[in-house]
């Protein structure tokens, strides 16, 4: 109560309030300066550095962030993001000479979130670890403090105050309701904490958007990822099979429902819990598993998918839906949500593949779901000088069909190195025959050594 009505003094003081007699605005000052010096003390030794080996589409950089330590065992938490294709992440301790390699326990792309596990040098003491806080009964205007290691600044403190919460950033690829905050957030901070003033980290941060403006995954939803991922090793969400558009008001209106909220199916997989349950392409789902739902523009969309992804596999949940203007209850048994993070394979040649997931075959509105997808095509290369591009959906590698990543690698394999290989790939609906030649190749044996292509298009 005495740090709370010192803060009420503080904001009444920056106004510049005459009424208030400067030395109390001294005394307030003093002491949210000592608070936050305290917190400083406790927090920062279990901030960490994090550095990664990263290699992606054959180059390899050094990726820098920030994380901490939520056990003494050397348990941490970071973003995916810092350590997503990583080959080696090290870490670095304050107080601790030398560096920890860590391990990774696991990722979860969807909420931005990563486990680690380091391992204390022979005759140290246990790390030291942060106090995790409620971020459910996070307010809005509340001050915070963020640590991390902007620019490879460690140890670097700022403070703000939750500007917003429940913030959705408008990409499918992302759960998280985000903490918005204005302590800065910078390259490097990613990782770090985002800390209350009662010494309780309540996020993870996770992305900076111009000066003032941060993103900070709640502490709630990365407890909830850490125990799955630390207990299973893996997240097992729940899976309905439909895409959603918004349901704004000119929209209820023009169908005769002006006081309807909710969310309008767009389409629905083949075989999903909601093609079972009876779900069709023009419905208006109002309530799922007793939660009302609304969703006036696309952001507001995220709450449905988090409310989905929040089941288990196998949970049967009540959906209520408007269709023709009649209401109707249906019931969905949720399976496992698909592979939403593909694996991927790099070659030679400049390009990588990946594997078709059910977000990339829908998202992308790929032709048919067999085959590998070119994910990346590097400038300059032998894949680019016969004309492959990202998007392209290989099918055949010479005389080998090609439905899975592990046909496409078996393909590969069988592929001499001397000479031109055939690739057919699917670009929409036309099929493209596309000769990659290895550099060491000379003009005539590409000549000799060539398929015949067709002459239209």
């Amino acid at each position: 109560m005495k740090l709370r009505a010192a803060l009420v003094t503080l904001v009444f003081w920056c106004a510049g309030c005459a009424l208030l007699p400067h030395a109390i605005a001294r005394d307030a000052l003093d002491e949210l300066q000592a608070r936050i010096i305290e917190i400083n003390q406790t927090v920062s030794p279990c901030v960490v550095h994090i550095e990664s080996a990263v290699r992606v589409n054959g180059r390899r950089n050094l990726q820098e962030g920030s994380g901490f330590l939520i056990d003494p065992a050397g348990v941490l938490l970071t973003n995916w993001h810092v350590v997503d294709r990583a080959e080696k992440v090290s870490v670095i301790v304050p107080g601790r000479d030398g560096r920890y390699e860590a391990e990774i326990v696991g990722t979860d792309k969807q909420t931005d979130v990563a486990v680690l596990r380091i391992g204390a040098h022979p005759g140290e003491k246990p790390f030291r670890a942060v106090q995790i806080g409620d971020s459910d009964k996070l307010q809005v205007g509340e001050w915070v403090i963020a640590i991390g290691n902007p620019y490879g600044l460690e140890g670097s403190v700022s403070l703000g105050i939750v500007s917003a919460k429940g913030r959705d950033l408008r990409t499918e690829q992302l759960l998280n309701d985000f903490i918005q905050t204005d302590a800065m957030i910078d390259h490097g901070s990613s990782g770090g904490p985002l800390i209350n003033l009662r010494g309780e980290v309540i996020g993870i941060n996770s992305r900076g958007q111009g000066r003032g403006i941060g993103f900070t995954i709640p502490i709630d939803t990365a407890k909830r990822v850490a125990g799955d991922l630390l207990d299973q090793g893996r997240i097992a969400r729940g899976y309905l099979g439909v895409t959603l558009q918004p349901l704004p008001r000119d929209l209820a209106s023009y169908w005769g429902e002006p006081n309807v909220h909710g969310v309008v199916v767009g389409s629905v997989a083949h075989d999903s819990p909601a093609e079972h349950a009876g779900i069709a392409v023009g419905d208006v789902l109002v309530k799922f598993d007793g939660e009302s739902l609304h969703a006036e523009k696309e952001e507001d969309l995220g709450q449905f998918q988090r409310l989905v992804a929040q089941r288990s596999a196998g949970h049967d949940v009540a959906i209520e839906l408007l269709r023709g203007g009649k209401s109707k209850t249906v019931h969905a048994a949720l399976t496992t949500q698909p592979k939403f993070v593909p694996d991927e394979e790099e070659t030679p040649h400049g390009f990588t593949v990946e594997e078709v997931t059910e977000s990339s075959f829908r998202g992308q509105r790929l032709p048919q779901r067999d085959g590998v997808l070119v994910s990346y095509v590097e400038s300059g290369s032998e894949a680019d000088e016969a004309g492959m591009e990202r998007g392209d959906l290989i099918v055949a590698l010479e005389k080998s069909q090609v439905t899975t990543l592990d046909e496409f690698r078996k393909a590969m394999s069988q592929v001499p190195s001397d000479r031109p290989f055939l690739v057919r790939a699917l670009r929409g609906d036309d099929t493209r025959f596309l000769l990659v030649s290895p550099r060491a190749v000379t003009r005539g044996d590409k000549l000799s050594g060539a398929s015949p292509s067709p002459s239209s298009r």
